[in-house]
């Protein structure tokens, strides 16, 4: 069934973390809002508003910005945490909930379901076009438009390289285990390999090396097909993470490779005019 772009299912984001997965054993970093302006905002699309979670310095800016890409569980207190992080360091962080057309994410439990019913579900093209709203909201929010960076984790990976191959404006992208291939549809043409040759911005890719659900001969394949067409793209394997590794509210979460990849992301955007 089409999806009803002015009907939202999520009209406010969830609170707390995902219901979807086991918890890691150690409690998740927390990143308090002091000295902040952070919480939710509408974003306005073609279609109406989507909710999203910003955090931003307080001041005028504008500020750099990132617009942060969630995994299949929503914006929920992990991805809002990314944000605030960033918010510390200078920049205007902000994570639009993009399946909020689709289900209401903060009431499933199965993520084998989540797949089916709504990322499955999910056009590439709204999602580009949300990105795309979501930037020009943070433009006029106190935002830098000419140092706007993207960051995106798990199918927020993946969305992270379609983004990198769709806005000539990004100055940098992150993608955190993002896949490169997969099943297509109608609704979900081409995959970020099929799109490597139009990227738009350098792309660091951190990946696990015992991440199952990804092939790093498929992610190399990318990188070379972007490089061939005279892109840069760097892409880290972390040979003892694996999926999921930098999401430290789960027990995928590997401190090491989180700590590490963080800081290279950091790096990328810094030296790639995000900063």
């Amino acid at each position: 069934m089409p999806v009803d772009r002015r009907t939202l299912l999520m009209t406010t984001l969830m609170t707390g973390f995902t219901l979807a997965v086991a918890r890691a054993q150690e409690a998740p970093v927390h990143t308090d809002a002091n000295g902040l302006d952070a919480g939710e905002a509408r974003i306005t699309t073609p279609d109406g508003p989507i909710p999203a979670y910003y955090a931003r310095p307080q001041g005028n800016g504008p500020y750099p910005t990132v617009l942060v890409i969630e995994e299949i569980f929503g914006v929920h207190e992990y991805i809002k945490d990314v944000c605030r992080r960033l918010a510390k360091l200078g920049y205007l962080a902000v994570a639009p909930e993009l399946y909020a057309r689709i289900a209401d994410l903060s009431k499933m439990t199965d993520p084998h379901e989540i797949v089916a019913r709504v990322i499955s579900k999910a056009p590439d093209g709204i999602m580009l076009s949300d990105l795309d709203s979501t930037a020009a909201w943070a433009a006029s929010s106190h935002g830098d438009a000419n140092r706007l960076g993207v960051i995106g984790f798990c199918r927020g990976g993946r969305d992270t390289w379609m983004y990198a191959e769709h806005n000539p404006h990004l100055k940098a992208a992150v993608a955190f285990y993002g896949p490169v291939k997969g099943a297509t549809s109608p609704i979900q043409p081409r995959t970020p390999t099929d799109l490597a040759a139009s990227l738009r911005c350098p792309l660091l890719g951190l990946y696990g090396g015992k991440d199952d659900s990804i092939n790093p001969v498929d992610v190399q394949a990318a990188a070379q097909i972007a490089r061939d067409a005279g892109h840069t793209v760097e892409i880290k394997m972390f040979p003892d993470a694996g999926h999921g590794f930098h999401a430290d509210y789960r027990a995928t979460y590997n401190r090491p490779a989180a700590e590490q990849g963080w800081a290279d992301a950091l790096a990328w955007l810094r030296s790639h005019g995000v900063a």
